[in-house]
């Protein structure tokens, strides 16, 4: 990966617009910090303090259960491949349930084994809408029937959120943590 594309903001760089998103950022259910695509969103403070509006929503009180929330958020995240935001959530995906076979599998490109009905529901729903801009009739009855019309929405939302977020990480280039390695290779 090439160089970040966005210096590092500080409290003493950033205008005072700045300040006053990234400490509500700061201040949420993220914790502390400025991590992922927050540095460069800044940039724009009205969309940034949007976009993690959204973002806090999307991750922490969505109708979907954490580790299938998570599950989508991979496959945004492989089918932009974001080697960040894959970094990233796989780690939380884990942490979530879902297991490392399943999030290995995304990573390569390919349909997980062993799935339970409902990763297998969200999977077939975010794989079909980041693959084709769509979503079958099968995938959308079969997420309609686990989750109502709140969980559809709310696995839209998760694909298209970090679709947004992936996007970002890409364009500015964030890099990993020291010492990581990238977790996706190129699929074709």
């Amino acid at each position: 990966m090439s160089e970040p594309r966005f210096t590092e903001l500080t409290a003493e760089t950033m205008t005072p617009e700045q300040r006053r998103v990234a400490e509500a950022i700061q201040s949420g259910p993220r914790g502390a910090g400025l991590r992922g695509p927050f540095n460069a969103l800044l940039r724009s403070p009205d969309l940034a303090d949007l976009v993690q509006r959204v973002g806090a929503y999307v991750r922490f009180s969505s109708s979907i259960p954490a580790a299938l929330n998570e599950l989508a958020i991979l496959i945004a995240g492989r089918h932009w491949t974001a080697q960040y935001e894959f970094y990233a959530h796989r780690k939380l995906a884990i942490a979530a349930g879902l297991s490392p076979a399943i999030a290995d599998a995304v990573a390569e490109g390919r349909r997980p084994e062993g799935m339970s009905a409902d990763e297998a529901a969200v999977y077939d729903f975010a794989s079909e809408l980041v693959g084709t801009g769509q979503v079958s009739d099968a995938a959308y009855a079969n997420a309609l029937g686990r989750w109502g019309e709140p969980g559809v929405i709310d696995l839209v939302g998760a694909v298209g959120y970090y679709s947004l977020v992936s996007m970002v990480l890409n364009t500015a280039r964030v890099p990993l943590p020291p010492g990581e390695t990238p977790p996706l290779k190129p699929l074709h």
